[in-house]
């Protein structure tokens, strides 16, 4: 099919253009003056009153729509990704949890068999696992019987177990046998990202040295500050803004991360540094007040109040029930210019985790990825791979 996407306000890096988007098959084949004549082979589709701009990419995600990744149903992959896709959702990076072995091998599995599936409407990017080489004092909602040191022959089943689609691993570089999974992950091409970890700064130098160039949801579960005779070191917390290159993701939904925090992040983080992500677990979606993390045989109750998770015991969250056109929003209304909320939500994830693919960006030859969404940041339709998913 070929589509004119007319009158709309194009998002195009950090500028809104007002143009008309060309689309031939699953390629964008570029922007073109509103006033241009129409050519008849185009199907046009109205964008008046609307922002068009790449599809959203979302690098962290546990699940949605009652289904979590960790999930050996059939259905897992189509329930979670049709959640997400409604909200402007058409790449992502289902990511697993800590477990033991054989259920992160039969996640894999499951994976490997939604990206061969037709019916799975969004692009599947790659597998990123989180965990089990974590460290233990912060460890969040990841359940402490799965946390583990690095096990070389453990991690190098999992990767070839996984055939290649494993393209992203947080995990912590202080705990024991670091150094050689990190050699090992450079070697598969699998990007690096610390997270749920106690390092000090000393120990975040090394291992951006090592590969590390990540920051897994920024602000949660890492170390900051602490003393040593007397002495203040810095920790993670510190090390995401001193270390300049470093990127970070952040949990933009108002929960994890309170207006002054984003206001914070965004002030003193170059911005083509920071990704949005949803961190998603299965409740995103769903109107539930109770849910769990991790799969049905291995369920860590949670609770759904206040546009968040949280443990039972209310001591901490356990994980987003966001959407990412709700991270958009969020931004935007806490002051950040919206090219720049998209460009975190498109362009700079796919630079960080998938350098290699075509997508996040409105440009001719990339991949046709768009949402059209109104003044209020809601999805109105989704075009994925030059198909109308949603509308």
């Amino acid at each position: 099919m070929k589509y004119r996407i007319a009158g709309g306000q194009l998002i195009v890096g950090d500028r809104i253009l007002k143009a008309d988007l060309l689309i031939n098959g699953d390629k964008i084949e570029g922007i073109l003056a509103s006033d241009a004549p129409h050519a008849p082979s185009y199907t046009v589709i109205d964008a008046h009153g609307l922002y068009v701009s790449p599809g959203f990419v979302d690098i962290h995600q546990h699940g949605g729509g009652g289904a979590d990744y960790m999930d050996a149903d059939t259905d897992t992959y189509r329930r979670a990704t049709e959640a997400h896709l409604a909200h402007g959702m058409t790449s992502v990076m289902p990511t697993l949890l800590s477990a033991d072995t054989d259920a992160l091998l039969r996640a894999i599995e499951a994976y490997k068999q939604a990206a061969a599936d037709p019916a799975i409407r969004v692009n599947l990017i790659g597998l990123h696992i989180e965990g089990p080489y974590i460290s233990p004092s912060q460890a969040g909602a990841q359940k402490p019987e799965h946390i583990r040191d690095y096990q070389e022959d453990e991690y190098r089943a999992i990767v070839k177990a996984a055939d290649g689609h494993i393209k992203r691993w947080s995990t912590a570089p202080e705990v024991a046998g670091a150094d050689a999974f990190a050699a090992f992950a450079a070697e598969q091409g699998i990007a690096l990202s610390i997270a749920h970890s106690n390092a000090d700064i000393d120990t975040v130098r090394h291992a951006y040295d090592m590969g590390f160039r990540h920051i897994t949801h920024f602000y949660s579960c890492m170390s900051t500050i602490t003393r040593r005779g007397g002495f203040r070191v810095a920790g993670l917390l510190e090390a995401g803004y001193l270390i300049r290159p470093m990127d970070v993701e952040i949990i933009a939904d108002g929960c994890h991360l309170p207006p002054d925090l984003l206001t914070y992040v965004t002030s003193f983080k170059e911005r083509e540094h920071i990704a949005l992500v949803t961190d998603a677990m299965r409740a995103a979606g769903e109107d539930v007040t109770e849910s769990f993390l991790g799969s049905h045989d291995d369920p860590l109750p949670v609770i759904i109040e206040d546009g968040v998770a949280k443990l039972c015991d209310r001591t901490a969250f356990a994980g987003s029930i966001a959407t990412c056109d709700r991270l958009v929003r969020t931004m935007v209304q806490n002051g950040t210019p919206l090219p720049h909320a998209v460009q975190m939500m498109t362009e700079f994830p796919v630079r960080m985790m998938r350098p290699d693919l075509k997508k996040g960006t409105l440009a001719a030859g990339y991949d046709a990825d768009v949402c059209l969404f109104d003044d209020s940041i809601r999805v109105q339709t989704v075009i994925c791979g030059g198909k109308v998913v949603k509308k």
